[in-house]
């Protein structure tokens, strides 16, 4: 058994490492609040992007904006991966990047090659090391990020596709649900899926100004830039519940290891106390 010296060192540092367990719970608890109020916030013009497009793909007769075609042959494909910055999250990126990992198995199984782009240190501390040709990364956005921090990475994506080097491009980042789950999504954001495109058919159009092609690479550019500036919030607020969550956990496991750690030392303590009774009459006894 160790000694009681031994034990009262565990003990402190276990005592420190809850008090930081407990800062990151109440920083986090005191985050997330605002972290899902923009959330929220930017839904709803996400959604009426999301809307606008699926009319504009469904109206033109004349002119297919390449974005809204499906290509026959898919040779490459593209990812772009929100991760959060900070780990002590629990396994939320983990959990993402372990299924990502299963998809580009699958496409390289295919003879399928993938490019990536990352948003967040930690996705691109991770497919550095991993076998995929990574075209750019962006970290460090805070907990207000801007759509002007992340246009870098979606117009270095965004050419691949117009050049004709990607055929499909996905999203992935860590759905919202609640405070307690969050889920791994992937979302194809080119071209615009079969689903959103393809309902019911119209002979009208749009009146264009100055014409269909300079419109529909506007707004489609700005479809993309709101999708993942979206998931990026998503992805802020899940992050902080999983952290708050997280340390939460580690926590009250400190507590019941710091009251397992003051029984052994009690034990020990009365063992050691008890010994030396046990020499002290045996002494006595031999006077």
């Amino acid at each position: 058994m160790a000694g009681g010296r031994e034990i009262k060192t565990k003990i402190k540092s276990v005592q420190n490492t809850r008090k930081v367990t407990r800062a990151l719970e109440m920083v986090s608890a005191s985050k997330i609040r605002k972290a899902q109020d923009r959330m929220k916030a930017s839904r709803p013009y996400a959604r009426a992007m999301k809307q606008m497009i699926g009319h504009l793909a469904q109206a033109n007769p004349e002119f297919h904006h390449p974005y809204l075609v499906e290509r026959a042959q898919v040779k490459r494909v593209g990812y772009v991966i929100v991760s959060s910055d900070r780990g002590l999250a629990g396994g939320l990126n983990n959990n993402l990047f372990r299924k990502l990992l299963g998809e580009i198995r699958k496409w390289n199984e295919q003879g399928v090659e993938v490019d990536v782009v990352t948003i967040g240190q930690k996705a691109s501390v991770f497919f550095r090391r991993v076998k995929v040709n990574l075209l750019g990364s962006v970290s460090h956005l805070g907990d207000t990020p801007h759509v002007e921090q992340l246009v870098g990475v979606i117009k270095v994506m965004l050419d691949a596709y117009d050049s004709g080097t990607v055929d499909r491009v996905f999203l992935c980042y860590n759905d919202f649900v609640n405070t307690m789950v969050q889920r791994a999504a992937f979302d194809q954001l080119l071209p615009l899926p079969a689903a959103d495109v393809t309902l019911a058919p119209h002979a009208w159009d749009y009146i264009y100004e100055p014409d269909a092609q300079t419109v529909l690479e506007h707004v489609l550019e700005r479809y993309v830039e709101s999708l993942v500036y979206q998931a990026v919030m998503e992805n802020i607020a899940s992050e902080h519940a999983a952290r708050m969550v997280a340390m939460k956990s580690a926590s009250d496991n400190a507590t019941k290891l710091i009251d397992t750690l003051n029984l052994v030392y009690n034990k020990a303590r009365q063992a050691a106390i008890t010994q030396e009774i046990s020499e002290i009459v045996g002494g006595a006894a031999a006077v």
